[in-house]
């Protein structure tokens, strides 16, 4: 079930992914070049994984969708948003030491 992994989002499929979506919507902004970012990569694939079916979790390459990373107001990366009804109802920027922790908890208070 771990298998799942974060889905690339374009601008142009954003809103429809992530704005309408009838499930809660975790989508981390990052970038190539972002040592943080990469850190943060394999969490975001197994927290795909995990919660499969419970919520959709989306990478936005901020380099590549820019559209997309500005609709957002993301202003450092990596910057992780979750979605419910199409608003942002939480938030994480950086990469703490207990990141997987505070990300699950955060997802678990949206499900």
């Amino acid at each position: 079930m771990e298998e799942a992994k974060a889905i690339s989002l374009t601008d142009e499929n954003f809103d429809s992914e992530v704005l309408n979506a009838e499930t809660p919507v975790l989508v981390d902004f990052w970038a190539e070049w972002c040592g943080p970012c990469r850190m943060a990569g394999p969490v975001i694939d197994k927290v795909a994984g995990e919660y499969e079916g419970r919520i959709k979790v989306y990478k936005v390459n901020v380099d590549e969708q820019r559209d997309a990373a500005v609709k957002a107001g993301v202003t450092s990366i990596p910057t992780l948003n979750i979605y419910k009804g199409g608003q942002v109802v939480d938030q994480m920027v950086g990469v703490p030491p207990t990141f997987e922790s505070d990300l699950k908890a955060k997802i678990e208070a949206q499900l």
